[in-house]
């Protein structure tokens, strides 16, 4: 079997399309309850013919550093990836991680692309387009890139397709609603019909599982939806893989209030205005849903021992540690992170200062993520994986390896 080598990992030649689906905020008892309801009659069928395994993802356990090593097969601390949002320690100023240039190892798909593996990307969000498809040759034959959310801009040269709405027959869907999922894997049904890519990766947004709870109707409805397009894919040959970037926790209360600490004011209050700084890699364009809280923070402080103590003497908070052991610990590039690292527990979330977090795009009480308590996921194949090594840990970013090597010999084997 041909073999493709990127970032220190060895990847089998795709004899069968591959579909590697990132399902954001996907806590695995989303799935379960959606099979117990019996609205998703696919995935019942591999959760019990195939393998139906759990995995951990990278904390913190937030949306760009775990798809980025899932396209990578590494962790942060290869890619560079930390968070959603850092502080750029060559400007001092906070930033979004949405630029390719903070980017560190290539992808797999560009690797595949260069031995002539057709790719293709759909992401719901324009803020990882430019991430995964980075060193991406594109233009007539080349690899497809694009996202549900600027779907009507996408162009042949530079993003491999022009008039992706028409194909897949959906209006440009609302950044928050299902709809913007639900058109990923609308596209990702019809690129297999028409091209039928080598290699393609599908990325959704959370904004449900922000609102609903595993079991609920909302949740149930979209896991019946993408039962649908995965069943479709499936009797297409493709392989594929079920994955999550993060699971997602109740963040509130009884009386339904979020359950906040607010670090920035905490700091404040403690050492004087302007000594700390608070970074929450959560931040990224789309706060509406989450209020950019969630459950890691890392500070910047002179010292760090004496605020560590006082933090740790605070109900929620269920980790702390030096920058030099929390990256050891989660995988991280000391470069990119400060030098705390805070991570709350299961219900609670964190904060900068509360005036400056606008919750009024809150509809329905906090659900969110970030900590060690998202960071079990589902990791599902249509196709019976054996030989993986007794005892191994799997990570979400094992995606590509268990499905171009181990589900990939499954094919074979039938064949």
């Amino acid at each position: 079997m041909k073999t493709i080598e990127v970032n220190g990992r060895r990847y089998g030649w795709p004899e069968a399309p591959t579909v590697v689906v990132c399902i954001d905020g996907s806590e695995p008892d989303y799935i379960e309850q959606a099979v117990k309801a019996g609205v998703a009659p696919y995935l019942a069928r591999i959760t019990a013919q195939c393998s139906d395994l759990r995995a951990d993802c990278v904390v913190p356990s937030f949306t760009n550093p775990n798809n980025l090593s899932i396209v990578t097969g590494q962790p942060p601390s290869v890619h560079g990836i930390s968070g959603n949002y850092f502080l750029d320690p060559d400007t001092g100023e906070e930033v979004m991680m949405n630029d390719a240039k903070f980017l560190r190892a290539p992808t797999i798909f560009q690797a595949f692309q260069k031995e002539g593996a057709k790719i293709a990307i759909v992401t719901a969000k324009d803020k990882l387009r430019g991430l995964l498809g980075h060193g991406l040759t594109f233009g007539e034959g080349g690899a497809i890139c694009f996202s549900s959310e600027k779907s009507d801009q996408a162009t042949l040269a530079a993003n491999g397709i022009e008039g992706a709405v028409e194909m897949v027959g959906m209006p440009v869907p609302d950044v928050y609603s299902a709809e913007l999922s639900e058109f990923v894997f609308a596209a990702g049904v019809k690129l297999m019909e028409s091209r039928r890519p080598d290699i393609m990766y599908l990325s959704t947004t959370d904004y449900i599982q922000h609102k609903h709870a595993p079991g609920t109707e909302g949740a149930n409805a979209f896991y019946a939806m993408m039962d649908g397009y995965l069943a479709q894919l499936d009797a297409m040959g493709a392989v594929i893989a079920l994955t999550a970037d993060h699971g997602m926790n109740a963040k509130h209360g009884a009386d339904g209030a979020p359950t906040v600490i607010y670090l920035q004011d905490k700091l404040d209050e403690w050492l004087g205005a302007g000594v700390a700084r608070v970074i929450l890699p959560i931040t990224d364009p789309y706060v509406v849903h989450h209020g950019a809280l969630g459950s890691f923070a890392t500070i910047y402080v002179p010292d760090s021992a004496a605020v560590g103590d006082r933090l740790r003497a605070l109900d929620g908070i269920d980790y702390i540690e030096p920058k030099a052991k929390a990256c050891a610990d989660f995988e991280l590039p000391e470069d990119r992170v400060g030098d705390l690292v805070v991570v709350s527990g299961k219900g609670v979330v964190m904060g900068t200062k509360e005036s400056e977090h606008d919750l009024s795009g809150l509809e329905v009480p906090l659900r969110s993520h970030g900590g060690i308590s998202e960071q079990k996921v589902p990791l599902t194949f249509n196709r019976v994986i054996d030989g993986l090594e007794a005892g191994r840990r799997l990570r979400n970013f094992d995606a590509f390896d268990i499905a171009l090597n181990y589900a990939q010999a499954a094919v074979a084997a039938a064949e």
